[in-house]
């Protein structure tokens, strides 16, 4: 049973991001707090069932930010770290120590499939490599037989390396 304390205490959350997210970025990072936000409240010991709803909107937003690069003024949107703090009244150290939990609970990487923008899903240098023979090689390079198979792959949310000789 879901403890009705964490689920209003995530709904704040929610809403405290959505407005970050309105103000300053856009929908996509609105839709993608609320699912990171969501996926936190399923864990087994909630992240954020202690603090305040304010430094763990501030965190959802830097850790999102932050595997997204969104400090970088070269992004769009951008937002800096001092963007984020002043928006929730939070401390650099609080919110990049929060965001840090998030990150190594979740597994959170640059170009991560589940929370990358689809800017940076499609900047991805990696997306379109494979691993064949232990050798890391563009897939435009294999027979259009096997870069179908890389492409399902891919649409279903997985890696997929190919050998062609026994092992």
């Amino acid at each position: 049973m879901v403890d009705p304390k964490i689920t209003e205490k995530q709904r704040e959350i929610i809403r405290l991001a959505k407005s970050f997210c309105d103000a300053k970025l856009n929908e996509e990072y609105a839709m993608l707090a609320e699912k990171l936000i969501s996926k936190l409240g399923r864990k087994r010991h909630v992240p954020f069932s202690t603090g305040q709803c304010a430094i763990w909107a501030a965190a959802v937003i830097h850790a999102l930010g932050s595997v997204n690069f969104l400090f970088d003024k070269a992004s769009q949107p951008y937002a800096s770290i001092d963007d984020i703090n002043n928006f929730f009244g939070t401390k650099k150290s609080t919110t990049t120590s929060k965001s840090k939990q998030i990150r190594d609970l979740l597994n959170l990487e640059y170009w991560d499939r589940e929370f990358a923008t689809k800017e940076m899903a499609a900047k991805n240098p990696f997306a379109n490599l494979v691993m064949v023979d232990g050798f890391i090689m563009p897939v435009n390079q294999l027979p259009e037989e096997q870069q179908e198979i890389f492409r399902q792959a891919k649409a279903d949310g997985k890696d997929i390396s190919f050998w062609t000789k026994p092992r």
